[in-house]
């Protein structure tokens, strides 16, 4: 398993955001941990990799920018490998083009960016998880148990 992040290379590290919900109109945002990356961005061949997880937070509005990650997010669609997202992730997967017609859940300030996309919107409670063929899909943080959960029951049919 690699992370990875374009413009870092193996052994930089990224600063991660912790993202609550404590009764506000939104999430708080408070400084996470330094997460080390184990692989080089310029490196990644999408052809040795059998799946991929799309994180959530604020990172796909930049991601989503970068030419290479559109196209190594567009091999899984078009090969139909699985994909795990969650959050903003769907951001990323609307980038593409290429998710018109899937059924998906998102965080709920993207769910309109979904719509408009052409996605089927699904409002899922905030621990659950949702699968469309290939694609596993949750909310926010409180999902993971289940959204890792039905990730590994996809891995284990494909």
């Amino acid at each position: 398993m690699h992370a990875v992040c374009p413009d870092k290379k193996n052994g930089d590290f990224v600063k991660t955001a912790v993202h609550d919900f404590e009764g506000d109109k939104t999430y708080s945002e408070k400084l996470g941990h330094r997460f080390k990356l184990n692989f080089d961005f310029n490196s990644v061949d999408e052809n040795q990799y059998d799946r991929l997880i799309i994180p959530g937070g604020r990172s796909p509005e930049y991601l989503r920018l970068n030419q290479r990650v559109i196209q190594i997010v567009s091999h899984f669609l078009d090969k139909n490998k699985p994909i795990a997202s969650i959050c903003h992730g769907s951001q990323i997967l609307i980038s593409t083009g290429k998710i018109k017609g899937r059924s998906m859940t998102c965080y709920p300030g993207v769910c309109s960016d979904l719509i408009m996309s052409g996605v089927n919107y699904i409002d899922i409670g905030i621990e659950d998880a949702y699968v469309d063929g290939n694609l596993v899909t949750a909310k926010a943080w409180p999902s993971h148990v289940k959204w890792i959960q039905k990730f590994i029951e996809l891995l284990s049919k494909s």
